[in-house]
């Protein structure tokens, strides 16, 4: 007879799923935070300027730094996913804790709504370092990778 309210069930994500959702989930805190921060009074002034807030001017160099370091977190979702285990362990804990102290230094003196999404990213890479802090060991004799 079945049951009259089952549980939900499915399969475990493993470890390497669950980076790249942490990864995932933070880049889009990144972008809907600076999609938010448009209607910030004098923000669009700014732009219109050539400023990129707290970095100066928006030379190329400027622009090309602060997409190299964005494409970090974007990436870390594909190396998640594909880097063997070793490399994906510690490319996650430097990452993740790289952007984690970025946040933090960038916090202090934001308008509260880049406080929430800060916060919350800082939770997101925490995560990751966590997870991946813990990454599971095979044992001898198994399969792993």
């Amino acid at each position: 007879m079945p049951q009259a309210n089952p549980g939900l069930a499915g399969p475990p994500a493993d470890v390497r799923t669950k980076l790249a959702a942490l990864w995932t989930s933070t880049t889009l805190c990144y972008l809907y935070c600076d999609y938010l921060a448009l209607y910030a009074p004098g923000k669009l002034q700014g732009m219109l300027q050539g400023r990129m807030g707290p970095l100066g001017a928006a030379t190329p160099g400027v622009l090309l730094g602060t997409s190299a370091l964005m494409a970090i977190p974007c990436g870390m979702v594909a190396l998640s996913l594909l880097a063997p285990p070793r490399l994906n362990r510690w490319a996650n804990v430097g990452a993740g804790a790289a952007f984690t102290v970025i946040m933090a230094l960038i916090l202090p003196g934001q308008r509260a709504f880049y406080q929430f999404w800060a916060g919350l990213e800082m939770l997101l890479t925490l995560a990751v370092v966590v997870l991946a802090l813990r990454w599971p060991r095979v044992s001898p004799g198994s399969s792993g990778g």
